[in-house]
């Protein structure tokens, strides 16, 4: 990184992608100039502390850019594509944690430890990829360099928080009231989701897939830089606060062995390979929540196909799938 130091603006400060970017700028000590904190009307005027300071978070506008060298996104899709443009406009390079761009040909889409060099050809916008497809690839990228995927089948199960605070809210109290038993309610989700599985995340598509499933083969295309790589994906809520869990089986051209593949991901930069199934060790979303590091276990031959393997990987969504991978996106942006 850079010596000099950069203005940052956190747009969506108080949410809890948001909330997360600042402890990550703080914990990897990102030469921070001035950090300019934004979200909405609503939430002008409340405080945020950053680096022992509480700073008085300030109204989004289109005029909020000006002296902004970096901005970090994490406010949904309308308010990136309304409010980006300007950012750029202003000077700024814009990371955004949104759908908005990722898909644009001009706006990379990047997990800095698979395609980090695409952050050089930016045009002002760089998008961050879709949480379950970053803790997928983390581990499916090692083994791609080395044996060269061909296809995937996937189930992702994806912790309440990927819905925001009111997710956690919504599973909190249909665990206290069917405990007491007392009638739950629910709005967050179509059904219950306290001690159930809902094979239901984002909008369903006119192909029986949702927009989160097909996130997975669309974006890892771009990451990966690889036009056949085909996904197919179920992705299910479950009653877990923190941290995705994905079952992945995976199709190679090149024969592989476990052998093999456990020698690749110990290697693998931001993973952990915790794989000793004999003293139940392989990875837990309970413990991988608040921790930077994806891990990986369960790793076997798969006997359905040809070159395969099947294997787990867990990562915290709120910190790798988002704020963390924002942050070294930002971090490669100041080693341009």
């Amino acid at each position: 990184m850079s010596k000099r130091k950069y203005n940052i603006a956190v747009v969506g400060v108080t949410g809890a992608v948001g909330q997360a970017m600042l402890r990550v700028l703080e914990a990897r000590r990102f030469p921070v100039g001035q950090l300019l904190p934004l979200a909405s009307k609503r939430s002008a005027g409340k405080r945020v502390r950053f680096n022992g300071k509480q700073i008085t978070v300030r109204e989004l506008t289109r005029d909020s850019f000006e002296g902004v060298d970096i901005a970090l996104f994490s406010a949904g899709g309308d308010i990136s594509k309304k409010f980006a443009p300007a950012a750029v406009k202003a000077g700024a390079v814009v990371v955004d944690n949104s759908s908005a761009f990722r898909m644009e040909k001009n706006v990379p889409l990047v997990v800095p430890e698979i395609n980090g060099a695409d952050v050089a050809k930016h045009r002002g916008i760089i998008a961050n990829p879709n949480c379950s497809t970053i803790v997928t690839l983390m581990a499916l990228h090692p083994l791609h360099a080395a044996f060269g995927v061909k296809r995937i089948f996937a189930a992702t199960y994806q912790a309440v928080s990927g819905s925001g605070a009111q997710g956690i809210v919504e599973l909190e109290s249909q665990v206290k009231d069917l405990a007491r038993g007392r009638k739950i309610s629910k709005s967050v989700y179509p059904h219950q989701i306290a001690f159930n599985a809902l094979p239901h995340v984002d909008a369903f598509l006119d192909n029986g897939y949702t927009k989160e499933e097909m996130k997975l083969e669309n974006e890892g295309r771009k990451i990966l830089h690889h036009a056949r790589f085909k996904a197919s994906t179920t992705c299910v809520r479950v009653p877990v606060y923190r941290a995705h869990s994905i079952a992945v089986n995976a199709e190679f051209a090149k024969p592989v062995t476990v052998a093999a593949a456990r020698r690749v991901l110990k290697k693998a930069p931001g993973l952990d390979l915790l794989d000793e199934v004999s003293k139940n060790i392989y990875p837990l979303a309970l413990e991988r929540a608040e921790k930077d590091n994806c891990a990986v276990g369960r790793i076997r031959k798969d006997c359905a196909m040809k070159n395969g393997l099947s294997f787990w990987v867990v990562g915290d969504q709120i910190l790798k799938g988002a704020a963390l991978n924002a942050v070294q996106i930002a971090e490669a942006v100041t080693a341009l």
